[in-house]
């Protein structure tokens, strides 16, 4: 299928318009929050160390004319107070990206293969792409799950491995550009997932066992914690990932694999970096 190449170029800018500032406000919230729990928990240590108090931790910031008070409670006093969900961020990005993901490489296929590379039909591959997005997710929470996700170093080389494998073998049936899009597209549709079917449940039992007057379970709340921080280590490759389609020299090599693997731990150094700055 085919559009017109003036309704393409208009659905193409409104998609990307809104994926960009979605994925700027998304980004941003997942950082801020990262780097917010940081802080506070080095107050909380600090705190205890200094009078054994169990007081929650405040933090004082200046942003714009004003001072904010920020603190962390494991419950609230006040179920009664408005709670802010960060989540139609995630989701509005995820699906403006399909959106675009669709409309510049699914409708016609003439980004999506490249025929000195294979022979596979449109078809064929459109399949093969979305097939990456939904096992991509389905192994990496079942491994998440699994005793590996209790070690973060050994999951990270096993992720990583699998992630190089992956961009090796979609290297030997789709176009470049098409690979790299892909592999960070199946980065984003598993952030996306972690906030929709993981982090956003843990919060809705604990908000339940809360109005039920029990203990919020803490294991519900590690788990929570630990797929938004693996979230900004995932959002630094993935935005390498989604503005490398603009380039295609030397930083990519044509968009070989290889540059791929390498140029993808290097975005989740930089991450460690930025999440303690």
């Amino acid at each position: 299928m085919n559009l017109n190449p003036t309704v393409s170029e208009w659905l193409n800018l409104i998609a990307r318009w809104v994926h960009v500032f979605a994925g700027i406000m998304w980004v941003g919230t997942t950082y801020y929050f990262t780097w917010l729990d940081a802080r506070l928990t080095e107050e909380e240590k600090a705190m205890r160390a200094a009078s054994n108090s169990m007081a929650p931790a405040q933090l004082w910031m200046v942003h714009s004319g004003g001072f904010y008070a920020v603190e962390k409670r494991k419950v609230p006093d006040e179920l009664s107070r408005k709670l802010h969900w960060f989540r139609w961020e995630a989701a509005t990005t995820w699906l403006s990206g399909m959106a675009l993901l669709i409309i510049v490489f699914y409708l016609g296929g003439g980004a999506l293969v490249d025929r000195d590379v294979s022979e596979i039909s449109i078809g064929a591959a459109v399949g093969v792409g979305l097939g990456v997005l939904v096992f991509g997710w389905l192994i990496y929470d079942l491994l998440m799950i699994s005793p590996l996700g209790r070690s973060e170093k050994l999951f990270a080389l096993v992720a990583y491995v699998l992630v190089v494998g992956t961009a090796y073998g979609l290297s030997r049936v789709l176009s470049g550009r098409a690979v790299y899009i892909h592999v960070g597209a199946m980065f984003g549709t598993i952030m996306a997932a972690n906030v929709w079917m993981r982090i956003l449940p843990a919060q809705r039992k604990m908000i339940e066992a809360i109005k039920a007057g029990q203990k919020p379970d803490a294991a519900l709340a590690a788990q929570a914690k630990l797929r938004s921080k693996q979230n900004t280590f995932m959002a630094v490759p993935l935005v390498f990932l989604m503005i490398s389609n603009h380039y295609g020299g030397n930083t990519t090599g044509g968009y070989d694999w290889t540059h791929l693997a390498v140029l993808v731990p290097l975005g989740w150094i930089a991450a460690k970096f930025i999440r303690r700055a």
